[in-house]
């Protein structure tokens, strides 16, 4: 399990900031979500200052900056360098003009300080979207990802199970792929898990006796997602001969990855089984279940009524 880190330049690219100071520090990490507004510091108080979060400074604190005598200014803002955060982005557009006091800092003190015309509130509020998924705690499991109906779901088993070629019909269905072989995943919460691709094997499918196909060329974009929230573990198993396997209701067991319990489910495999349309069951029974619908107490209350 591993936590990730950003640098500065990834943050920039993504959200097409402009560099105002210290480009040759984009190198920077950032490895706690949530932007951070130094409304407090500015006034001389440093308790449980979140000093490896980004700095943002939003149109209240540069005017605050502005009404500052240059001793006010040049004291408050020496405080917080010194704290050396990953950087400083200014929103809302700011001009240059205005900022040229924590340029200054900020290229002495190897601060990069970036701009957005993006207004503070929305800013921060796509940046620590962007930040927690990539910051999250993160784990690779060997199998197959795929959102069916909207139901991210993992498909588990031991090589040669058929997991590849589940996928194969699924996305066939009108299915997507997320991930095939090492499917990523990422605790954005408790309960939130996510899955993922590794990048390398992107829009990849591994078939057996047919090889590697590209799943967006063959059958286009709706073909392939990105990333899915996981919401069933499905196991592809042997199928034994001895066992009961028309249970009225089977009974709930949980896969556990980094803390967060996912439903799990086996299918046992057998000749002639439409694998496919199993999994597809499972997904829409999932969704009832989520709505507060049960088939079995449904067919208990039939049997009752007599």
């Amino acid at each position: 399990m591993s936590k990730g880190a950003v640098s500065v330049r990834a943050l920039a690219e993504h959200f097409k900031l402009e560099v105002l100071a210290a480009e040759e520090r984009l190198d920077r990490q950032v490895t706690k979500p949530g932007g951070h507004r130094p409304g407090l510091e500015f006034v001389g108080y440093f308790d449980y200052f979140p000093m490896e979060r980004v700095q943002v400074l939003g149109i209240k604190e540069i005017t605050y900056l502005h009404k500052l005598t240059d001793l006010e200014r040049n004291l408050h803002i020496g405080n917080i360098v010194k704290y050396h955060p990953p950087c400083f982005i200014v929103t809302s557009g700011q001009q240059e003009e205005g900022l040229k006091y924590l340029m200054r800092y900020c290229e002495e003190e190897g601060i990069p300080l970036l701009r957005t015309p993006l207004p503070t509130t929305e800013f921060i509020a796509v940046m620590d979207a962007f930040l927690v998924k990539e910051l999250a705690e993160q784990i690779a499991i060997h199998g197959v990802c795929v959102n069916v109906s909207g139901i991210g779901i993992l498909l588990r088993g031991s090589s040669g199970a058929g997991k590849s070629e589940t996928a194969h019909s699924l996305i066939r269905r009108g299915h997507r792929l997320v991930a095939d072989d090492v499917i990523v995943l990422k605790k954005l919460s408790p309960r939130t898990l996510l899955g993922t691709h590794n990048g390398k094997t992107k829009e990849f499918l591994a078939l057996r006796s047919i090889g590697l196909i590209n799943v967006v060329r063959l059958y286009g974009r709706k073909a392939f997602q990105e990333e899915t929230r996981i919401a069933l573990d499905i196991e592809l198993t042997k199928w034994r001969d001895n066992e009961l396997n028309n249970e009225l209701e089977v009974e709930e067991r949980y896969t556990d990855y980094m803390g967060v319990r996912i439903p799990h489910i086996q299918i046992q495999l057998q000749p002639g089984r439409d694998v496919a349309s199993l999994v597809e069951a499972a997904a829409n029974n999932w969704y009832l279940q989520q709505q507060g619908y049960s088939a079995v107490e449904e067919f208990m209350s039939r049997l009752q009524e007599g």
